[in-house]
């Protein structure tokens, strides 16, 4: 694929599918990273796989981060994973969902590829309006870590700043899955659960409430299979 390379985050999930579409959509040649991080859900780090082929990514690398040792989250630890809340529930405090530093760990990695690559430009899925409270999900947060990075790389320093892409950060979920939709956007490969049974969604955790609601709301049948 030819096209001005550019990393991608890629979870596998509904929101980093979705920015992939858009990053190809726009003509860049998609470096995909994704993270095998000790996480529960590790039955994403598979989507993400057939995903980037799928949609035609020029590489595709996992790395390992073992946040699982440092824990503090319902995602890397022996803590239970919120069920059937409410979405005043979810928007009351940040959620034990939360896994400390992972945005910033993330993107650290990232910004060391993209050098290597001669990347300019990052894209990732976070979202500020339908997520779960996670301050790493904010445009203060992208703004600031777009400020290091200019400060802390070769890159920055001469003058060619990174630039982060974050095309949902003020989308409504259902508005993400109608323009993943328009971009032909297979969904059903996704994987969004934060407690999949087996390689099937929950649908009753937060992340499988949110994208439940906003098929709804798009008036679509997500095609993700679900435990119940």
């Amino acid at each position: 694929m030819k096209g001005q390379q550019a990393v991608v985050l890629l979870s596998g999930g509904l929101d980093s599918t979705t920015v992939l579409a858009i990053a190809r959509s726009r003509g860049f040649a998609c470096n995909c990273l994704s993270f095998h991080y000790g996480q529960r859900q590790a039955v994403e780090l598979e989507r993400a796989r057939t995903i980037a082929r799928n949609l035609g990514a020029v590489r595709h690398l996992v790395l390992r981060v073992e946040l699982d040792a440092i824990g503090g989250s319902a995602l890397t630890a022996a803590i239970e994973v919120p069920k059937d809340r409410s979405l005043a529930e979810m928007e009351q405090s940040i959620p034990v969902t939360y896994v400390p530093g992972r945005n910033i760990i993330f993107l650290a990695h990232a910004l060391s590829w993209a050098e290597v690559l001669g990347a300019a430009d990052i894209f990732l899925g976070i979202n500020a309006i339908d997520y779960s409270g996670y301050p790493d999900c904010r445009p203060e947060f992208l703004e600031a870590f777009a400020q290091m990075a200019a400060l802390g790389t070769r890159a920055g320093v001469a003058g060619t700043p990174l630039h982060l892409h974050a095309p949902l950060i003020q989308l409504s979920k259902r508005e993400i899955i109608l323009k993943g939709v328009e971009l032909g956007v297979d969904y059903g490969l996704t994987h969004s659960c934060y407690d999949p049974v087996g390689e099937l969604a929950c649908g009753r955790c937060d992340a499988c409430q949110l994208r439940l609601r906003g098929f709804n709301e798009a008036g679509l049948i997500d095609p993700a299979p679900y435990a119940a």
